[in-house]
């Protein structure tokens, strides 16, 4: 019988060299070795992936230590700077806060006004008990009136260095007008073209808060009467500003008692939404992680609130003596004269000073407390 050929060899040869070949690119399944998967498969094998919600734990857990830390870093240096300013303020003395007021005119201006009305006030209730003894025309009772007619000049010399000092006031509203009118505006031209130029300084004064205005119109009107106290102008020129100014003051006053009220209504506002918060807070199942830094936040803003309230209360009572004392003068009012303004006088330069010392007071504070 004759054999059987192939074209590329015997079927021994063939078989062998196949064997050969798999084994060589294709490992055998071997049951023992656990589950493989099968090499001529069309998916390939799945790489293992960690667990998502491992992960995401991993991840938070991280987020929270980072944001602790952090909110715990914040907080160190917010009560490093509290201890910083406390330490400032109880460096601070009165004396250096004074020299710091008397060192511009404002500052003078009230320490002469609360002199003035402080003698004001004396001699009002010096004359109301010594009335009738100052009508004697004994010796005993003659340095009585002396004291009476040197405080009296005083009080006119103080009141007079009081206007000298509050010169040329008018620079600062003008200041802010000239300020306003350096901001362009956008005019049609004849060609229907925009162009950028400068206010006129007429639609600036025309377009300046009310206040400003008023404030302008004041303080010239205060440096004429001055003016004609100097003699360089006529007494009728300067009766007739001293009643202007007098009117620009009164409706100066009204307009800050309605900013005040203003300003006061927001700022209540404002404190019962912190106390809501807080409120909030305090029934929240607060954590130690991140509810105390917000509540401190909050206790922060709250006393902040708390004390620009009480500044404001100080600024309406001020303005209310303002406008006692000035509607004695615009509506010619003659009862009790002489001792309502004395009063109001003396309160509202003492309220006024209280503002300016706590101004610089807290100025010299921030300084301070930089250096150490």
């Amino acid at each position: 019988m004759s054999s059987i050929t192939f074209p590329h060899g015997t079927l021994a040869s063939q078989s062998s060299h196949q064997d050969i070949s798999e084994s060589q690119y294709y490992p055998q399944f071997d049951g023992s070795s656990g589950f493989q998967m099968n090499p001529l498969s069309s998916h390939p094998p799945r790489t293992p992936r960690v667990s998502v919600v491992s992960s995401h734990t991993f991840n938070s857990s991280a987020y929270e230590k980072d944001e602790l830390s952090s909110n715990l870093e914040a907080e160190s240096i917010d009560e490093e700077e509290d201890v910083r300013m406390n330490e400032a303020e109880r460096r601070i003395r009165h004396e250096e806060v004074w020299r710091e007021i008397v060192l511009t005119s404002n500052g003078r201006d009230k320490a002469f006004k609360i002199i003035q009305y402080s003698i004001k006030v004396y001699l009002l209730f010096h004359t109301s008990v010594t009335g009738s003894r100052l009508l004697r025309k004994s010796i005993k009772q003659n340095w009585e009136q002396e004291l009476v007619k040197r405080l009296t000049s005083t009080v006119s010399g103080l009141s007079f260095s009081r206007k000298c000092l509050l010169l040329f006031n008018w620079l600062s509203p003008l200041t802010a007008i000239l300020a306003q009118q350096s901001v362009p505006f956008s005019s049609d031209s004849a060609t229907s073209k925009k162009s950028d130029v400068p206010r006129p300084f007429l639609h600036a004064v025309l377009n300046a808060p009310p206040p400003v205005l008023l404030e302008l119109v004041n303080a010239i009107s205060d440096d004429m009467y001055t003016l004609s106290l100097l003699g360089i102008l006529g007494k009728r020129s300067g009766d007739r500003a001293a009643r202007l100014s007098d009117w620009c003051w009164f409706l100066a006053t009204l307009v800050g008692l309605v900013e005040n009220g203003v300003e006061r209504q927001m700022n209540g506002n404002l404190q019962h939404e912190a106390q809501s918060r807080l409120y909030k807070e305090s029934f929240s199942g607060a954590t130690a992680k991140s509810k105390p830094s917000s509540t401190k936040v909050d206790d922060k803003e709250l006393a902040r609130l708390r004390k620009q309230d009480y500044w404001l209360q100080l600024t309406r009572a001020k303005l209310m003596m303002d406008l006692i004392f000035v509607s004695y003068d615009i509506f010619r009012l003659k009862k009790a004269r002489n001792s309502v303004k004395a009063l109001t006088g003396l309160t509202a330069a003492i309220l006024s000073s209280a503002k300016l010392f706590d101004r610089h007071k807290t100025a010299l504070t921030k300084a301070l407390g930089v250096t150490l």
